[in-house]
């Protein structure tokens, strides 16, 4: 537990957080890598160029500041990152170097402002926050073994197929190498995948949504090609381009918080936009495989009709299911946007929504389905990439 004195020191850096946390998750990075440059076969390159990943961690600290005297609070937090922790293949032994170079990066950035006191106490609150994320990782990385099929960290899988979904979306079914099944995982989950690419100098990791309902011997990840001059399409660019059938590269176990209640009988709606569909098609097929009774409404969006990948899939499963409807909505096209009329003719808000696509995307449907009345817990949704703070007010 930590101290009173402590807390009333972590408090009293929330202004200072609020202002310069960016800036000192920037030179942490920074100095880290250019200490421990390994750490680089870890890291997602693209999210650091971005600066995704520093506004993240920026943000994660200061919750933590601001919920010190009751940490419990943030333990959402901890969790949904401790997912992202373990597809990635954190250990332990990495915390302490990230909790050396954040006290410094505080020192450099606030200079004789960082007080001792003030890292001492940062050092004491880095530790009990450290301890939380080391303990939740240790589960589920136990979990990841003892299930059948399980692994933890990573294994080598094979492309077994590849197939073109869309103009932008092509899917890759992946069956491990040793030829055993794989693990059963909740529809919404993703796996990381990581692979060395010739040329560069490190791995690349990146994490792909589960794009089918549980099949016991494949993964399919379904992956939308970024533009070439785009630093986070390095890899979806080398798997469209040079990877084929009988290519190998690492996968993690599946890991993940936005995850269907297959338990659920009462209505469910999934709006996705572009390649935010591809948790959707999980979930979706799981409900039409197993509660096909269940009241489900689909709402996609997309440029148009050659970047909608899925369509013939959807439609097959919306005309064998009870009580389903389906629509798409293209951009390019006069009234080609998910609007309050559209949510508010296909969406029972009575019930549970799932939402994926792009930030802004996301933003306006949180708005415009709260302006429906729905409330935070019937609502769910996941970032593809390092949260952000979303503009929902």
């Amino acid at each position: 537990m930590l101290s009173q004195e402590t807390r009333t020191i972590i408090k009293s850096t929330v202004p200072v957080l609020e202002e310069h946390g960016t800036a000192i998750t920037t030179v942490f990075y920074k100095n880290m890598f250019e200490a421990h440059p390994e750490l680089l076969n870890i890291f997602n390159h693209a999210n650091q160029k971005q600066g995704r990943q520093q506004a993240a961690l920026a943000n994660t600290v200061y919750a933590a500041a601001v919920h010190i005297d009751n940490l419990e609070a943030i333990l959402p937090a901890i969790v949904q990152i401790s997912n992202k922790h373990v597809s990635l293949g954190i250990k332990p032994e990495h915390y302490p170097i990230v909790g050396e170079y954040l006290l410094k990066g505080i020192k450099e950035v606030l200079g004789d402002a960082a007080t001792d006191e003030i890292i001492h106490a940062w050092a004491e609150t880095y530790g009990v926050i450290a301890d939380a994320f080391i303990g939740v990782e240790k589960d589920m990385y136990e979990n990841m073994e003892t299930q059948e099929n399980g692994w933890s960290f990573f294994k080598d899988f094979t492309i077994a197929r590849k197939e073109k979904e869309s103009e932008n979306i092509t899917s890759f079914y992946l069956k491990p190498v040793d030829g055993k099944n794989v693990p059963s995982y909740q529809p919404g989950q993703y796996i990381s995948v990581r692979m060395s690419i010739p040329g560069e100098q490190y791995l690349f990791n990146r994490q792909y949504s589960l794009s089918q309902a549980a099949q016991e011997d494949e993964f399919r990840i379904s992956v939308k090609r970024d533009a070439d001059n785009d630093p986070n399409g390095r890899v979806s660019v080398y798997l469209h381009d040079e990877m084929n059938v009988g290519d190998r590269f690492e996968v993690s176990a599946p890991a993940g918080e936005f995850v269907l209640d297959t338990e659920k009988t009462t209505p469910v709606a999934f709006v996705s936009g572009g390649v935010g569909i591809t948790p959707m098609m999980s979930m979706f097929e799981t409900v039409a495989t197993l509660t096909p009774e269940r009241p489900t409404a689909f709402l996609h969006a997309t440029r148009n009709e050659s970047m909608h990948a899925f369509d013939k899939d959807i439609q097959k499963s919306v005309a064998a299911m009870d009580n389903a409807s389906y629509k798409t909505l293209y951009s390019d096209q006069p009234q080609g946007y998910i609007t309050h009329a559209v949510l508010e003719e296909y969406v029972d808000i009575t019930g549970d929504v799932y939402v994926c696509g792009p930030v802004p995307f996301m933003e306006a449907m949180i708005q415009q389905l709260q302006a429906l009345g729905m409330k935070e817990e019937q609502i769910h949704f996941e970032f593809f990439g390092p949260a952000v703070a979303l503009q929902t007010v």
